[in-house]
């Protein structure tokens, strides 16, 4: 009888060694094969917009070491947590992947139910690019360095409008951060996006706009708006002889924009592997070099174009931001 048990249970150790063979050489083989389709990647924010721009030249750039082509999908909603969580609840095969900035940190701190953890539900493949920010005013408003829009800001107070992207947008951020900086609280107006904040600026509605050098750079250069720093702290290729506003005197300004690319928890570690090689590859076209550089963007080093740059990065932003943000009271209605 003890036999007989000991046989059985030899047969079922067998089965199952054999059962996890199989399954361990189908998801090996799945992995060696990827990508056999096209690649989406979803995009939180409207096409023609910065984010939309960066992924769109890295995503060309991807197919071509992947073979397969890279779809941008732009699903716009709620600050980018739309597409986040449509990624993060997407099949784990790297056939849906996430590109998105300094909004996968701010999220838990400005909405209340969010129904994803940007920590804890995503795998990481890599970061992309860094993108300067620029403190533009209208056309005609009188200060003509930082040092009087500190003053001008100060004197005038909440009759200071300061235009932005919409809850959660860089240019929000941008604004919080300065509003921290000088000690003062302006009147915050949000539009649907940077086009139309943008357009507000240029027809002299708003007094203010903090936006990245994306969007920013043809204005600058058709002298359209009034610049008054880079939020970097050193100055910036793209802006050689703009001043950044630590150096006219608001000291420890740093504001940029980051961008990471994101795949949903449980995508094969082959699968990630493979999708952080493309990125890094993707990184090194000249294409995409001189794409990014006309937009004043920054390819970050390569140690950050990894998963462990990218988690060690997103980690250091949320404790950054959450707490501020949460200080200052701005969250979704």
């Amino acid at each position: 009888m003890v036999r007989k048990h000991a046989v059985l249970m030899a047969s079922c150790v067998r089965l199952a060694v054999g059962a996890l063979g199989v399954a361990l050489g189908s998801a090996a083989a799945a992995s060696d094969a990827f990508p056999s389709k096209p690649i989406v990647l979803v995009v939180p924010f409207a096409a023609g917009g910065p984010t939309d721009v960066v992924a769109r030249a890295l995503g060309q750039a991807m197919s071509k070491d992947l073979g397969q082509s890279v779809v941008v999908e732009n699903r716009l909603g709620a600050g980018g947590t739309v597409a986040a969580a449509f990624v993060a609840r997407a099949q784990p095969d790297g056939y849906t992947i996430l590109i998105h900035h300094n909004g996968m940190a701010t999220a838990p701190a400005l909405y209340k139910k969010l129904s994803y953890d940007p920590l804890k539900d995503f795998d990481y493949i890599g970061q992309v690019a860094d993108v300067p920010m620029t403190m533009l005013g209208k056309k005609d408003l009188p200060p003509n360095n930082a040092a009087e829009l500190v003053k001008y800001v100060k004197d005038n107070k909440d009759k200071v409008t300061l235009a932005n992207a919409g809850l959660g947008a860089v240019s929000q951020l941008c604004g919080l951060l300065f509003e921290e900086a000088v000690g003062v609280k302006m009147t915050a107006i949000p539009y649907q996006g940077t086009g139309p904040a943008m357009t507000a600026l240029l027809g002299g509605q708003v007094d203010l706009l903090c936006d990245q050098t994306t969007s920013t750079l043809p204005q600058i250069a058709a002298h359209r708006v009034k610049m008054y720093g880079v939020t970097t702290p050193a100055r910036i290729k793209a802006l050689p002889n703009s001043p950044t506003l630590d150096e006219q005197g608001v000291k420890g300004f740093s504001m940029k924009v980051w961008h990471g690319v994101y795949a949903p928890k449980g995508t094969p570690p082959a699968v990630t592997a493979r999708l952080t090689k493309a990125l890094q590859q993707g990184l090194k076209d000249p294409v995409v070099a001189k794409r990014l550089d006309e937009l004043g963007a920054e390819i970050v080093p390569v140690e950050k174009q990894t998963p462990a740059g990218l988690q060690t990065w997103l980690k250091a932003e949320s404790g950054k931001w959450q707490p501020l943000l949460k200080t200052m009271k701005v969250e979704a209605p």
